[in-house]
Parts: structure tokens; sequence; C-alpha cells
């Protein structure tokens, strides 16, 4: 049975992708963005605001069953403040003018990135969070506000997804598709031995849709099924795209360094997030969700990264605009890459 639902940044990459999914589960959308969507079906309603104005969120709200929240300041946008006041504060506004217009449920889309560096995988909804730089401390903020609306009768669900991909995806992952492209290495840290974990945007608006069905509140991890190490995942890329590129390693600390480095003057498109988790293995173990949802991946790790950079290929020369994971970054530095043999 559809029902009625605002989505928060659907204007957004994955935005986009829940609002066509919802649409098409015969769900009636409203859409709240900073900006209005660029392709979308002629019912879905478009509400214009800034997730920092309570006000508007109230707006927004009026006369919905779901609110599916996913406005968020990413890695790239190296801004603890901004992170602050659109991650946390936007979230609280999110949460509080929910409660006034009595919507049913809310769905909270946060991030792989609350945890950190783990201890020990598979990770799981209940494994210690430590974030360690200030995006995943905004979002685990979030998170925290989230529970605290549980405890005060709210019903909220949490879904952690790990890193997106899909179709239209690009940001940071258009410097390795350019890379690839042009036959130039691309690079593991040390062995690329860790076993690093995608989502595609799909399954991962799937399962958001699953939740908002489901009643009461709860947390969801949600990853691949199949998925190998960083080394595996980038060869299965240059094998497909039979550019002469080839996987390389770099010694993990002194790249590390470097990466960080880069990143702190401006000259890479690096965040913290980034060249912290790179080296590093993380994944869900997704048994909850596959339990309580009846959700199951469809996309492994190959097949993400063969889509979006064939759809990188079919539309690198017309690439602009849109938010920091639907166009491309500049490379900076890293653009020196494309020289090495």
């Amino acid at each position: 049975m559809g029902r009625r639902l605002l989505i928060t940044g659907g204007s957004g990459y994955f935005g986009s992708v829940l609002t066509a999914q919802a649409l098409a589960a015969g769900h009636e959308v409203r859409i709240f963005d900073v900006n209005a969507p660029s392709d979308t079906d002629a019912s879905v309603e478009f509400v214009r605001g800034d997730v920092r104005d309570r006000e508007a969120l109230r707006t927004a709200c009026d006369g919905v069953d779901v609110v599916l929240h996913n406005v968020a300041q990413v890695p790239l946008a190296r801004d603890r403040s901004l992170f602050w006041s659109v991650n946390v504060v936007g979230t609280a506004n999110v949460l509080l003018a929910s409660r006034d217009a009595r919507v049913q449920k809310v769905v909270h889309t946060s991030s792989s990135a609350v945890f950190g560096i783990p201890e020990s995988n598979p990770v799981n909804e209940d494994s210690p969070c430590r974030p360690l730089e200030d995006y995943g401390r905004a979002k685990l903020e979030a998170e925290l506000l989230c529970r605290r609306a549980v405890h005060n009768g709210a019903d909220v669900t949490i879904v952690r997804p790990r890193t997106i991909l899909g179709h239209g995806r690009l940001g940071i992952m258009a410097i390795l598709f350019e890379l690839v492209a042009a036959g130039s290495p691309v690079f593991v840290l040390g062995s690329g031995d860790n076993r690093y974990q995608l989502v595609h945007a799909e399954d991962l608006a799937d399962a958001c849709l699953r939740a908002a069905q489901r009643e009461g509140a709860a947390v969801y991890n949600v990853g691949a099924a199949e998925f190998g190490t960083m080394r595996e995942t980038l060869q299965a890329l240059v094998d497909h795209a039979k550019t002469g590129s080839r996987v390389q390693s770099l010694p993990a600390a002194p790249a590390q360094l470097a990466m960080r480095a880069l990143g702190e003057l401006r000259m890479a498109p690096i965040a913290p997030y980034h060249w912290l988790l790179y080296g590093e293995s993380l994944y869900f173990d997704i048994s909850r969700a596959r339990a309580e949802l009846g959700w199951e991946p469809k996309h492994s790790n190959a097949q993400m990264v063969i889509e979006s950079y064939e759809w990188f290929l079919a539309h690198r020369d017309d690439l602009a605009g849109g938010s920091h994971h639907q166009s491309p970054v500049r490379p900076g530095a890293l653009a020196l890459l494309k020289r090495l043999p």
C-alpha cells in the first residue's frame, strides 16, 4: 500500500535513486531540497528549503506518513561547521519537524564512518562506534539524536550504508575512472588485501524503503554480499577496461602521509575519511537487514565499479553541476598519477 513520503535531499544522487524506487512502489513523493530535481516524475511535489530551517521543514512534513532523511554534508566538504550545522542540527530539525507534524516513521541514512577503523570485522549494528574524523563524529552525533527521539517515543530507524556506488555516482570516484580510462596505474596501499565493501545505491534505496514499511525503531548495516579486497575490486575494473591500466602497490605509511598533506593543503580532493580508511578493512554483517527486512543486495563490488565506470565513459563530456556525488571532482595534484609508468 502506497504511503506519502518526504525525501530530504531528494534532488541529490542517492535521493533521486530513492525517489524513482518509491514511485515505482506506488508511493506518493515530496522532495525537500535546496535544489530542484533535474529530472523527475510530474507527480513528485517539490518543496525548496534547507534542513537548517526548521520552519521550512515543518511545512514540508505536513501531511506525510514517512520521512526519509538523506541530507548530509559529505567528507569532501572538509568543513567542521557545515558537518555540525547540516548533519547534526539539520537532523535535529528533521526529527522535531516530524514530531510536530505527527509523522509516523523516520528513516535516517547514516554512514559507516561512525565506526572509524573497527577493531574487528565483520562490523555489526552493535559494534562500538569510534569515528576518527569530523564527518564521522557528526554522523554519530546525528545517530545519538535519533536514539534520543526513540527514547521519547518516536519511531526512527537508522540505516548505515557502506560506501555508495552506482551509475551516476562520481565525486572522488571520477579520479579513479580517469586514471583507468587513460591507461594509468591505480594504487592500493600496501598489499591491497584489506577487505572493502561497497553498496549499490539501488540496493540501499530498497533497504530504506523496506525500513520505512517496518514498524518499530531499529538499526541496520547494509552493504554488498559479494565483495573482496581493495586489490580484487580494482583488478576487476582494470581487467574490464582493457586500457593498459594496472594495479600497483604503494607503501602504506608514506602514502597516507602524502594523502593527508595534499588534502590539508587543498592540493587534492582528499578528506581525512579517505586517507584514513582507504587501506583498512571495513565490512558489515548484513544478516539483520536480511532477516528483518527481507532485504537482499543484488550487486557485487565488481559489478558496481564496472557499471559506474561505463556510465562515466558515456557521460564524461557533459558532466557538470549537481551534488558532490553527482559531479566529478578536480584531481588537483593527483593528476600527476596519469604520468606515472
